[in-house]
């Protein structure tokens, strides 16, 4: 199988020869059998060995309160990073670059969008118009799906109205349906989209590709005025600029103030995520909204038969360039929606549904182990370092929240009475709780910060709602269960047997 072949698989299926299609089918396999494993065996072992399990329990206790005030030392470091990036001005720094002409970088805006409404889409695009960098630098892509019918359409083409003139280029594409390999979804309408962005301008215009930055957002992106004077700034000071990625954080603040309470501790857990991770950027992956080097984007092509295409890019450029490619961390933030439904109980349908999708991230696995494989030229040690990264993150997210909740009474519970009568059963409980109390310093650095990123109250809501806010963090142990574990428990079970999943678009209703 030649480089590109293994770059555009996507699932087991998609590969001809017995052999390696049963390989792929067994690394699709390990994320389920790992999590599933784990908690099998904790209620297997806690019955036959409670002893050895104890001593399992107290260990993982004391390893994930390193991790927690680890990751919380992050999370503080990459708050105050972000505090300091969002109070620069950064067209003036643009404008102390000797070196090179910062006036040649365009930027490509393409918004994917299937069904949202109008002001939705006006208000990503108002955003736009209000960035500091100059507007005859953007070109702006308003990509639409032809499923979603001709109401949509004329909504479209109301909006190049308004705003064509507002920008160097804009440009309406409609995704044809029922194209034969793809995925219907945001991958597929981003990979069209920048298609036919190169036919129609860039290349008419012969604009370099070196000169260009490509933005893949969610619908519901709104920037910073100085968003793309930041981004273009870190591409033209980076080393390689055209051998990376380059992530903002994602803040989940355009309708934060009016979600339900497990919205916003899902939302601004993820946003400290990520924030986490840009600390840690050698295990940094493309999420959500980013950029990439045009040239990137048309030499490796962007997945169209994928649901997480925008990690999906990232390990599709690692493998095409073995190796020599990688996220740049941005300190800057891009705003988005929350999870918002008109009933409470649609909310937490629908915030299951963006997890178990997000979960869905899971099939990286595979593909990135499938795929350091067949590639010979990246080192043995950064394959090693990827998929032990891999497969741990999807571990904890999938088992680690169970395991704190239930390892401490488990071997009680089926220890049977040899080992109720021990020491080590009376004293684990209370181990166990201790170590756990001290782990919510992490919860309450996250309480306090979330507060500090809020956008200013709204007209019509009560300063005592920051209050509240503060305090829905002791909801987190639940939410990370509910809408933690269990959906991607969902999406691991789906990959192990091969039920594969579809893209899910998330509503997106503004109250």
């Amino acid at each position: 199988m030649d480089k590109k072949e293994y770059l555009d698989i996507s699932k087991a299926s998609d590969i001809e020869d017995k052999k390696e299609r049963g390989l792929y089918r067994f690394f699709e396999m390990i994320p389920g059998m790992v999590s599933f494993g784990t908690l099998l065996g904790v209620l297997v072992f806690s019955w036959l060995i409670p002893l050895w399990v104890s001593i399992f329990i107290i260990c993982f206790c004391f390893y994930y309160l390193f991790r927690i005030f680890y990751f919380s030392l992050h999370q503080i470091v990459g708050y105050i990073k972000t505090k300091r990036h969002m109070r620069k001005d950064w067209l003036q720094m643009l404008k102390k670059i000797k070196h090179k002409n910062w006036k040649k970088i365009y930027h490509v805006v393409i918004l994917p969008t299937y069904k949202e409404g109008e002001h939705i889409i006006k208000e990503s695009l108002d955003s736009l118009a209000s960035s500091t960098y100059p507007k005859e630098k953007l070109i702006i892509v308003l990509a639409i799906e032809e499923r979603a019918g001709e109401e949509f359409k004329e909504i479209a083409r109301k909006i190049e109205k308004a705003y064509a003139g507002k920008f160097f280029k804009f440009l309406i594409v409609v995704h044809p349906k029922n194209i034969k390999g793809e995925i219907a979804g945001k991958g597929s309408n981003v990979a069209y989209a920048g298609n036919m962005v190169k036919n129609a301008i860039i290349d008419v215009l012969k604009i370099p590709y070196e000169d260009i930055l490509i933005s893949s957002f969610d619908v519901d992106t709104k920037v910073y005025p100085q968003y793309f004077s930041c981004l273009t700034w870190y591409y033209l000071t980076e080393e390689n600029p055209l051998r990376a990625s380059y992530q903002p954080i994602p803040v989940y603040n355009n309708n934060i103030w009016t979600v339900t309470f497990f919205a916003r501790v899902v939302s601004t857990s993820n946003t400290f995520w990520q924030m986490i991770q840009q600390e840690r950027s050698e295990k940094l992956t493309t999420y959500s909204s980013h950029a990439i080097p045009a040239k990137v984007f048309f030499e490796v092509g962007y997945p169209s038969n994928v649901v997480c295409d925008d990690s999906r890019i990232f390990w599709r450029a690692y493998l095409y360039y073995n190796g020599d490619y990688r996220v740049v961390p941005i300190y800057y933030l891009v705003s988005m929606d929350a999870v918002d439904s008109p009933s409470i109980f649609t909310s937490m349908v629908n915030q299951y549904k963006q997890q178990k999708r997000w979960a869905w991230g899971c099939a990286e696995i595979p593909y990135t182990l499938y795929g350091f494989l067949q590639n010979k030229d990246i080192p043995f040690w950064k394959k090693i370092s990827h998929s032990y990264t891999l497969i741990d993150g999807y571990w904890s997210w999938a088992t680690a929240s169970l395991l704190l909740f239930a390892l401490g009474w488990l071997p009680i519970f089926l220890g049977g009475n040899k080992f109720n009568v021990t020491m080590l059963s009376f004293n684990l409980p209370i181990l166990t709780s201790r170590v756990m109390t001290i782990s919510l310093v992490g919860m309450m650095v996250s309480a306090v910060l979330s507060t500090m990123l809020l956008p200013p109250i709204p007209k019509g809501v009560s300063k005592l709602k920051k209050i509240t806010i503060f305090f829905q963090w002791i909801f987190l142990p639940f939410t990370l269960i509910i809408f933690g574990a269990f959906p991607a428990l969902d999406a691991q079970m789906r990959l192990m047997l091969g039920k594969y999943m579809g893209f899910w678009v998330t509503e997106k209703i503004r109250s």
